[in-house]
């Protein structure tokens, strides 16, 4: 069995390789009556396809989205919406080389040992591009939740490259647009400018982590042991490509805090609990408590570089290989809209399995 699939009600199955014909989703349990139209979907897409400048991929493709079911004049039928963008732009001879070698870092060792056959061209359903799909699924679950939860933003943005970290005191949610790296800190992003456009020139590659926070979301989300909202958060982002950690809230520094400075502690408010910390991350035992949810996770750095490195064929030699072809130098930069979509997918899941199991917070405080 193949599992392409993730969320409960609000499920989501993703299709296609990186250099086949195309590639989409089927979504499936979104609500009836959501406004969606391509134009919409297209906004978020555009926000992480390739080539757009110098620090990614120079791999030219529109991710033009069609939605060819589950829409009905403009609006969600509550039937399985299929989504497909096609590929444009493919380039396969640059990986004939690696047709028999494996890329050190890279899926393509795993797959061959799993399934005895892979798709060498781009690195097949393990390549990055794989995740434009889920980037259109994020716009539908945006625009359900867009009707259900109208306050609700969702704003990912890059924290560190390499050893270089943002400055948080100088944390700036105005800045992300405002520069190729979706960085919140104007200084940094012409820090890392420098910095990743020598990386380029060389042919190599560097890692980078992303933040993603949720402001608005409603007190409830989750449930306790096997369906947390912080278990779903941290599958979600861990099952983007070349992921390797994921951290809610305070995350591995928790483990350097005490209980005094780990507690967020709370007072009454005019509208509610107030918290005067958010170590948490917005999760406790696996329920939203109204706060920001803030998850992290770490991008390792792109697997195809120019370096010759040592690696095996699949007839078992020893050899070199030196991966040509476009590629980014920093693959954190376009993980950004792609957390923010599994953000969205699976807040609006959390959403609906609540509706269904509750409907209105029960419990009242003052």
């Amino acid at each position: 069995m193949s599992i392409n699939s993730f969320g409960h009600l609000f499920r989501v199955t993703t299709w296609g390789e990186s250099h086949g014909p195309a590639l989409g989703a089927t979504v499936d349990g979104c609500p009836p009556g959501v406004p969606v139209d391509e134009e919409m979907l297209q906004h978020w897409l555009d926000k992480r396809k390739p080539g757009q400048n110098k620090y990614t991929t120079q791999r030219r493709e529109a991710d033009a989205v069609r939605i060819l079911s589950g829409v009905f004049e403009g609006q969600t039928t509550g039937t399985p919406i299929q989504l497909m963008i096609e590929n444009t732009d493919q380039r396969s001879k640059d990986y004939g080389d690696i047709a028999e070698k494996f890329r050190p870092g890279h899926a393509d060792i795993t797959y061959w040992q799993k399934y005895g056959i892979r798709d060498h061209r781009g690195g097949g359903r393990s390549s990055a591009r794989e995740t434009a799909a889920r980037v259109a699924a994020g716009g539908i679950a945006r625009a359900a939740l867009a009707a259900l939860i109208p306050d609700l933003t969702i704003t990912g943005y890059m924290v560190q490259m390499g050893e270089h970290k943002i400055d948080r005191a100088a944390l700036d949610l105005a800045q992300v647009s405002e520069n190729p790296f979706w960085v919140p800190d104007a200084k940094a992003a012409e820090t890392w400018a420098t910095y990743l456009d020598g990386l380029r020139k060389s042919g190599s590659s560097v890692g980078a982590m992303i933040e993603v926070i949720a402001q608005g979301a409603p007190a409830g989300l989750g449930a306790p042991v096997y369906g947390k909202l912080d278990t779903d958060l941290a599958a979600a982002m861990m099952s983007i490509n070349a992921v390797k950690g994921v951290e809610i809230g305070a995350g591995m520094e928790a483990a350097m805090l005490t209980g005094e400075a780990n507690a967020d502690e709370i007072s009454m408010g005019p509208d509610g609990p107030i918290y005067s910390s958010n170590h948490s991350g917005g999760v406790l035992g696996g329920i939203s408590t109204g706060q920001d949810i803030v998850v992290r996770f770490a991008v390792k750095p792109t697997s195809s570089i120019l370096t010759p490195r040592k690696t095996i064929t699949k007839s078992g030699e020893d050899t070199e290989i030196i991966t040509k072809g476009r590629h980014d130098p920093c693959v954190g930069i376009r993980a950004v809209p792609v957390g923010e979509a599994m953000m969205a997918c699976v807040l609006l899941d959390h959403v609906l399995l609540h509706r269904g199991q509750v409907g209105e917070n029960r419990g009242t405080i003052g």
